[in-house]
Parts: structure tokens; sequence; C-alpha cells
């Protein structure tokens, strides 16, 4: 069993958590998330959630301990919902390269990468993508995860290039190891 169970989540004010069967919806200044669960208890103690796994299940031995291992998941799930809809996520990259750059149309992302045609990203609803600069962009959003998402498909456009001293989309303060070229 997971031990940050044994926490409970703080509830921030403005925050309004509302629990209905299989349905967790967090609402906050930025936004609301929503959440559906199986298995899973939550009680709201004031200022507080806790999160405990449901007692009464007929289930087999080894799916209710694959359940118990997956507490401490909704627990943390839950608490990124709280902070998302509160502060919000964010994501940083680099564009490293000569000729390498990115700029927004709209709110589509256009970067220049060395490819024949720009790579043109939209990003879904809840994203915002920032260029403060033609070689920095800041993806921000309430949900981790989609904005971790957003940020490894933008990487993925051209990951940095290890013989070619690392040129490419590459997080802010990522460290890539280079490697030498064979020489003949």
């Amino acid at each position: 069993m997971s031990r940050l169970i044994k926490k409970p989540i703080e509830i921030p004010k403005g925050v309004d958590v509302k629990i209905e069967p299989s349905m967790l919806t967090v609402k906050g200044p930025r936004g609301q998330l929503t959440m559906s669960y199986l298995f899973v208890d939550f009680k709201l103690d004031g200022n507080n959630l806790w999160v405990s796994q449901k007692e009464k299940i007929d289930l087999p031995p080894r799916v209710i301990k694959k359940n118990k291992s997956i507490i401490g998941t909704r627990w943390a799930l839950v608490r990124n919902m709280v902070e998302g809809v509160t502060k919000g996520f964010q994501k940083e990259l680099e564009v490293e390269g000569v000729g390498y750059r990115a700029q927004l149309q709209g709110k589509s992302l256009l970067l220049n990468l060395g490819y024949i045609q720009p790579v043109k990203i939209d990003p879904p609803d809840g994203i915002t993508i920032e260029v403060p600069k033609p070689n920095q962009i800041i993806v921000k959003g309430i949900d981790k995860e989609l904005v971790g998402q957003v940020a490894a498909k933008i990487r993925k456009t051209r990951e940095p290039m290890v013989f070619a001293k690392g040129k490419g989309v590459r997080y802010a303060g990522e460290v890539i190891r280079l490697k030498e070229v064979k020489k003949v």
C-alpha cells in the first residue's frame, strides 16, 4: 500500500472539489478538471481530501493487489489536479541550431527546423503556447499530462542530434551528451 495515502491532500481556498460516484471534479480559478475512478474512496474533511481503497469489493486477490498499488497514483493525480487549477503547469523548450526558429501564427506554432516545409503544430484545447524569443518555446496549461504530451510532441519534431553539436529541440536545461563522429 502507498505511503502517500497516509497524508491528506490540502485543498486551498477558491478550489471546489465535487465527489460523485466514479467521478471527481476539481474547479478552481484557472479552470475545471475531471477524473473518473474505480475501487477508490475519496472523503472530504474540511480543507483536506483523503484517498483510500474501497473496502467492500468482490474481486479476485490479484486484482485487489493491483488496485492497492494504484491508490498512490490516484493520490498524485488528484494533487496535480488541485495544483493545476490553482497555479497551472508549464514546460520550457529551447530550439538550437543555425536557422532553426519558432514563431506563432495565430494559436498555432510554426517551427523552421531544416525541413523543406515548416512544421505546424496546433495546440489542443486548454493549452497555450508562447514564443518569447525565436529559440524559446513555453507550453502552459492546467492539465499536467496534456502539457507534457504537447511538449514531447514539439520535441519529437527534431530531437537533439548527438553527432551534430546537439542541434534540435530540447527541454530547457536538458543536457545532451554529444558523441564524436567516426574518423577514417
